[in-house]
């Protein structure tokens, strides 16, 4: 089923408002309909997926943002589900180490980068550095940074500086052959409200609660604020951001998917030649003969 996903891609330089994009949006798929989609997907991304590999120019780098209980980890399991792991893997950050902090912020993330041939998926990603901190700016004091003692003197120039660091550094990476796809999770705070409720009703669900996601939901006017300036400041073409609507599941796990797939067939993949019919053929016939 064609879809316009243009209208999710945030334009360069924007000025961002959470409110003009859906959280609910269904694309004309119901779940069996989605189902039939996402396996289509599969198939298609696990073909491709290999001439990706074989083909070793590009690197793809996925980036998942998104606030708590948006479908992340839904997302990876279902749309990437047939590729081989020899050529995907997922990097999920965590609150910085203190091995971590003796390094400059991009350090950790630079680590994880996908080398050519590889898809790697950030789960949550440098991002939360103009995000998380953005919202709780006395994080960044750990990381002791010269110049920047006290929360007062975090101004807005310095979150520029970061937005203007992360842009540069994310076309280095597009000039050296990795292709990058961002995709910030946009789920409603009444579905949110909905899904933690329902990891507290199912025992099994429990410990994918932390009260740590109620400090966070306190905090949603600023983070909707912290969000709409990362997507219109650091949304670029060779590093796009789409605003994936989220309430409904199935469709977030079509969108992502049909846009990954969508780079793919842009990419002039092709496997590299083999050797000469002349030298097959010997290689048969020394086969055969054995």
């Amino acid at each position: 089923m064609d879809f316009d996903y243009g209208k999710f891609k945030v334009k360069p330089g924007s000025r961002v408002n959470l409110k003009n994009f859906a959280t609910s949006e269904d694309g004309g798929f119901d779940k069996k309909s989605a189902r039939k989609e996402i396996e289509n997907n599969i198939k298609q991304l696990k073909d491709l997926q290999e001439m990706f590999y074989a083909d070793d120019r590009y690197s793809l780098l996925i980036i998942l943002q998104a606030r708590d209980a948006a479908g992340k980890d839904g997302v990876i399991r279902h749309v990437m589900s047939g590729i081989n792991p020899q050529g995907c893997r997922v990097h999920s950050f965590k609150t910085p180490t203190k091995n971590e902090l003796e390094h400059d912020y991009m350090w950790r993330h630079y680590r994880a980068l996908p080398e050519r041939g590889m898809i790697e998926i950030f789960n949550r990603s440098h991002y939360e550095n103009v995000l998380a901190t953005k919202v709780n700016p006395q994080w960044i004091l750990n990381e002791r940074i010269p110049g920047y003692s006290s929360v007062d003197e975090i101004d807005q120039q310095f979150w520029e500086n970061r937005y203007a660091a992360v842009n540069a550094i994310e076309k280095h990476w597009y000039d050296n052959g990795m292709r990058i796809l961002k995709f910030f999770l946009n789920v409603s705070k009444e579905e949110q409200k909905e899904r933690f409720l329902a990891r507290l009703d199912e025992p099994d669900k429990n410990w994918k609660f932390s009260s740590a996601d109620l400090q966070a939901r306190s905090q949603w006017n600023k983070y909707d604020e912290a969000f709409e300036e990362m997507l219109g400041k650091t949304s670029k073409p060779y590093a796009p951001w789409y605003v994936i609507p989220a309430d409904k599941k199935f469709f977030a796990r079509v969108a992502v998917g049909d846009i990954i797939l969508e780079l793919f067939k842009s990419l002039d993949l092709h496997y590299p030649p083999a050797e000469s019919p002349e030298v097959l053929a010997r290689a048969r016939e020394q086969l055969m003969s054995e």
